[in-house]
């Protein structure tokens, strides 16, 4: 009889199972409940309702004053593109401001949304971030002019887990009246993010980092916040995105949402004490290490290693032989040859930046299964290693 494999899943910075809670909630309306949102019987009325239950339930978990200040979208990546594209083109037709700040480590999601507005003559400032991928305030406040529309830094890297200071700049951006996104995709849930006490105007966030279900996001628009619309059509989302809304999956964000709001502090206790427990058995039992993230100021559950002497693709592709399953960062550019932008910000040099590799712990990782990590990575790093010739010199 073959023995199965029981599979250690460290990368839920790329995706999480959805939960058996929100799996539960979504059910009725993939089958019974099929209503469109926007029909006025029966059917309609009830997917309306379980629309604006979810999205009181997504302005709970940020504490936003109002659901009315909650924008359905597909994901995350949308959430972004809405926020950033909506103020350039508002204020650019208004005002005639054409200049944006962000920061040099931000998500593709992000940094390719800016690199389109450039090609369209904005002006895009990528501010440099310090070891552990910080902005400094002072650069911050050195960028502002008079042109700036926007500040878009996210609140954490999915990459390192850094977590920005997101009030600081905040409190910068408002002396200047300029308004303030943050991609908030990977802290949400994970962190007590509250949107009154950082004081951003937009910020985003999706279903499937948080145990919800792939496919949908949001966009927290603080009222009085004007965007210009990135799709037309409908009057859905009060006019701010058209098109039929996804009932189930803004049902499972929902439901997430509520989740991650009563779980968060558990949570954050036993992912703290896990990765706490991993970072010293890679440090006891591997050399020629070095810690991407910062122990004092990261998310809860993320942990970025490189590794000298190997690649990280391969070192990725070893572990999962051995059942644990991790990544060399963002989802998004795997399988990309070049190296981590984000690890060339904090100025790694790009061969210790491709022997990276993201271990993202989840609410289900347990105390064993991190045991068994810090057993097997040394021994593959071992025989890794023993094929490198640079480090036979040693």
């Amino acid at each position: 009889m073959v023995k199965i494999m029981q599979r250690i899943y460290l990368d839920h910075n790329a995706t999480t199972p959805v939960h058996p809670e929100v799996l539960e909630a979504m059910l009725p309306f993939m089958t019974e409940q099929f209503g469109n949102g926007s029909s006025i019987h029966t059917y309609g009325r009830e997917a309306r309702n379980a629309i604006d239950d979810a999205r009181e339930q997504v302005a709970a978990l940020i504490n936003a004053k109002s659901s009315s200040e909650i924008v359905f979208t597909s994901t995350g990546t949308e959430a972004d593109n809405y926020a950033i594209k909506g103020i350039a083109e508002l204020q650019q037709s208004r005002s005639g401001g054409n200049h944006i700040i962000t920061s040099a480590i931000e998500h593709h999601a992000v940094l390719h949304t800016c690199q389109y507005l450039e090609k369209r003559g904005f002006e895009v400032t990528y501010l440099p971030v310090d070891r552990y991928g910080r902005i400094q305030l002072d650069d911050l406040r050195e960028a502002i002019r008079d042109e700036t529309i926007l500040i878009s830094i996210m609140h954490a890297n999915n990459e390192t887990g850094v977590i920005e200071p997101m009030v600081e700049i905040c409190e910068i951006a408002q002396e200047q009246r300029i308004p303030v996104h943050t991609d908030a995709v990977q802290s949400v849930g994970k962190l007590p993010v509250d949107v009154q006490a950082l004081g951003v105007s937009m910020l985003s966030l999706s279903a499937h980092k948080i145990y919800g279900p792939k496919g949908i996001g949001a966009l927290y628009l603080r009222r009085g916040t004007r965007l210009e619309n990135l799709l037309h059509g409908g009057s859905h989302e009060r006019n701010r995105r058209a098109g039929s809304e996804n009932v189930p999956s803004i049902v499972g964000i929902g439901q997430a949402a509520a989740v991650a709001k009563k779980d968060r502090e558990a949570n954050i206790e036993h992912l703290n004490q896990l990765t706490g427990k991993l970072r010293q058995g890679l440090h006891e039992g591997i050399d020629y290490i070095h810690e991407n993230s910062d122990p004092s100021n990261s998310l809860p559950g993320t942990l970025n290693i490189s590794f000298e002497y190997i690649e990280g693709e391969s070192l990725i592709l070893r572990l999962d032989m051995e059942g644990i399953c991790v990544s060399t960062g963002s989802a998004c550019t795997s399988g990309s040859m070049e190296p981590s932008h984000v690890l060339a910000a904090l100025g790694l040099p790009p061969q210790l930046a491709q022997g990276t590799v993201r271990f993202s712990l989840g609410k289900d990782n347990t105390e064993a299964e991190i045991d068994e990590v810090i057993e097997k990575v040394p021994k593959v790093v071992e025989q890794m290693r023993g094929m490198s010739p640079a480090y036979k010199k040693l």
